[in-house]
Parts: C-alpha cells; structure tokens; sequence
C-alpha cells in the first residue's frame, strides 16, 4: 500500500449512502436529539441566555466542527465499523494496532447511551397521546408536576414505552443503510425542521417573541460564570454526537467522491439551527405564562406542558411539540446502534437481522436498570448514584470525551499529514486551520472539560 492510497475494503454500493444530501440528513439526524431540544433551552435559562448561546457557537466552530470532520474522516478513508477502521488505519500509518481499542470504546460508549436514551425518549413519546388527549387543559400546574412523577415511578409504563422506542429503532436499523437508515432520514429530518418552524411561527404569535429572541441573542456576560463557558464547551462536543462511533461509522458509508469539510459545516450549521429553533419556539411560550426560563430538566415536561394546558390552541401544539421531540430521539437513537450493528455484521459474520436481535436484547437488558432508577430500585446506588445516573457519568463524564480525545490524538499526530489533507481536500484551505486546531486546542479543551466532568476542576 503507498502513502496515498485508501484503504480498500470492497464495501457495496447498498451499503453506502446514495446521495451527499443524505448523509447529511442522516448525520445532522444523529446529531439533532433530545440535546438540542430538550437539554440546550434550559441550560441556556440556567445560564443567562444570550452570553451561554455566543460561546456556544464559538465552541461549535473552533471545537465541534473539527472533531466532527476527524470521526467523519477517519470512517470514510477505513470504510468499515469503528474497531476494524481504527485497525486498518493504524496500520496504514505504521502506528500500534492497540488503537483499534478507540473503535471498541466508540462501539460500548453508543451501546450504553442507547441503554438510558430509549427510556428518556420513551417520556417523550409517551407524552404525545396525553397531550394529545387534552388531559393538561384540565389539571393545575401543581397536578402536571404529579403527572410527570406518577409517570417516572409506574416502571411497567417506563419499560412499555422504552420498549416501542428500541423496537422502532430496530425496525429502521434492521433494513439497512439505504433501505432503513436513509429513507428514514430522507422523511424523519425534514418533519423535524418543518414542525420546529411551525412551532417557532405559533410562538411567535404569542406576543413575546422580542423578549425571547432578546433573551437568546442579547449576551449579557455578567451572568455568564466559569463553569457556564465549560458547559457550552462541553455541549458544543455532545450536541455534534462526537466521541460515540456513530459519526464514524455513518462516515464510513460516505462514497469517497464527497467532500468531508463542506458535508461536516452542513451538519453543524443544521445541528446549531435547531437548538436556536428549539429556544426560539420554548422561550416565547415560557415567557409568555410567566414561567421560569431556568427551569432546568422539567422545562419539556412539566413547564410546557403548563404552559401548552393554558394557551389557545394548545392540545394541538403541545401534541406536535412531542411529536417533534420523538423524531429528534429517533433518529439520534439510529446512530447510537448502528456501531454496534455494522461491527457484529462486519467482524462476526452475523445477519443485519440477527445483529439487531443481539444487540437489542443487550440494549433492553440494560434499560431495565435505568426504569428501576425512578422507582423501585432508586435506593440502589453505587458512590451515591443511581444505576442511570451511574451510566450517564460513565458514558457523558468519561467514556465520550475519553474516545473524542483519542480521535483527535490520531488524526492529528499519528495518522499521516498527507492522508488527513487527502481526505479534507487537500494541504490548503481549511485543512490547514483544522491541523493546528485538532493538534493543540482541542485536546488541550476536552481535557479541560473532562477534568471538570469527573470532579479534579471544581468551578
């Protein structure tokens, strides 16, 4: 093999994507999940708005977009599942063939975050036949709030709910890359988009669409703390679905004639308009109940649907926000899988169809013990942590930024310089900016992030 050719692996075309545009709605799927609508609004309330969002956006260019082009790059030029493709390009660069083990921690970290992930978007998907039912129109605030945690501690409605997600999951996974993963991107994305611009619209009519957009874009630094820009960073990494093989693998069904740099600012630019669209369609229905922007995890389900049993209209907004928020979990749970899927298809031999089986009934298996958190099993706990508290450390505190570490260490210093600028098209332009960003910055901010994750920097 000479220094400028790629790795070969015969993959076939049904296992690659058929066109650019769907990849991208494919990875900007993966990207776009519960992070963007459900997490980033209220860690911006929590975090003074305006401020949080412009260091957030800094993060995404100089921090996400780059670590999103390595994981795209090195699956694109392996062609193959995480742990096979970190083998064949280690060897390729001369490097130790222990680093295929980053390709087996991609593969575990999106293993174990699909484990707790299908019983959060189990809620989500829970709350479109209630709202749609009208039942919010009819209770007091206090009385959601119940709802809500009556919900959290009835574990059969949990595991039932998590249940149908992880079927719906395998049902799309199952068919494969063209015939499930793309098709489904192809309707799934664009029904996200144009129900988060019919919900910004509807909030818009509220009357206090000036005072969120004043809220979200107006920086006011002096409610910004340390510890705020750390968690702009830190959700800059998350939101892009870096650090988990997912970008990896969906990178490796990239045909080699598409350019990776002008792909991966797609994907960003769409991951970031959602979150801005998500707070934009929130925050003027906050404002205008006199609800509190900071309300932190219950902002989706207990403030909004405070809000949606007191507006006109509300049932059948409410009913599309949920439906929204569904599609953003599904396809983001697409990519969580799809590691696992593509290595025991690929390394093992198995069936797509078997694959699915196998990893869904590990996957299901483990769930048991996120439901178990919030009811029965929520006193039993390791170092003061629920089993799904104990997993989301494990993966958000260790496991990601451990492997986006690695990810940048690799393709920046042990991966060949000819072979980085081969695939981001080539030695000028942007790769130039990319190299000394993922050699020096970046490494330098996710250690600096995972320091603060698992506790060494309190701020």
């Amino acid at each position: 093999m000479n220094n400028t050719s790629k790795p070969s692996t015969g993959r076939m075309p049904a296992q690659q994507w058929s066109t650019r545009f769907a990849f991208i709605l494919a990875a900007a799927g993966a990207a776009v999940g519960l992070g963007n609508i459900w997490k980033f609004p209220y860690i911006a309330g929590e975090n003074g708005g305006g401020a949080f969002v412009l260091v957030y956006l800094a993060c995404i260019a100089l921090l996400g977009l780059p670590l999103l082009m390595a994981e795209v790059l090195i699956g694109r030029r392996g062609q193959q599942n995480p742990v096979n493709s970190m083998a064949v390009l280690a060897q390729e660069a001369g490097a130790s063939p222990l680093w295929k083990n980053v390709g087996r921690l991609g593969v575990l970290t999106g293993f174990l975050l699909l484990s707790f992930y299908v019983v959060v978007a189990g809620w989500a998907l829970a709350y479109i036949p209630l709202t749609a039912s009208g039942v919010f129109t009819q209770l007091q605030p206090a009385e959601i709030g119940q709802r809500f945690d009556a919900h959290l501690h009835n574990p059969w409605v949990l595991i039932g709910w998590g249940t149908l997600v992880l079927v719906l999951t395998l049902g799309i996974v199952g068919r494969g890359v063209r015939s499930g993963l793309e098709k489904a991107a192809n309707l799934l994305m664009p029904l996200l988009f144009l129900f988060l611009l019919i919900l910004v619209g509807y909030a818009a009519s509220s009357g206090h669409f000036a005072k969120a957009a004043a809220f979200m874009f107006n920086p006011d630094f002096s409610k910004l703390t340390a510890s705020g820009i750390l968690l702009a960073l830190g959700h800059a990494f998350f939101t892009l679905s870096i650090g988990g093989g997912a970008m990896m693998v969906y990178g490796s069904y990239l045909p080699k004639s598409v350019s990776i740099v002008r792909t991966s600012i797609l994907i960003a630019i769409l991951d970031t308009a959602a979150a801005l669209l998500a707070g934009m369609a929130i925050f003027p229905i906050v404002f205008a109940h006199g609800l509190e922007p900071a309300g932190g995890p219950g902002l989706i389900f207990v403030t909004l649907p405070i809000a949606f049993g007191q507006m006109p209209f509300g049932t059948l907004f409410g009913t599309l926000f949920f439906i929204m928020l569904s599609v953003a979990a599904l396809t983001s749970a697409f990519s969580l899988i799809e590691p696992a899927i593509a290595w025991l298809t690929e390394k093992r031999g198995m069936s797509r169809l078997k694959a699915c089986l196998l990893g869904g009934g590990g996957i299901w298996l483990l769930s048991l013990g996120t439901v178990f958190s919030f009811n029965i099993g929520a006193e039993w706990t390791l170092a003061g942590k629920t089993f799904f508290a104990t997993l989301d450390y494990l993966t958000s505190g260790w496991m990601l930024p451990l492997g986006a570490l690695c990810m940048a260490l690799f393709t920046a210093w042990v991966m060949k310089p000819e072979h980085t600028a081969e695939e981001l098209g080539g030695r000028r332009g942007l790769w130039q900016l990319w190299l000394p960003l993922m050699r020096y910055l970046v490494p330098v901010v996710i250690v600096v992030i995972f320091l603060q994750a698992v506790g060494v920097i309190a701020l």
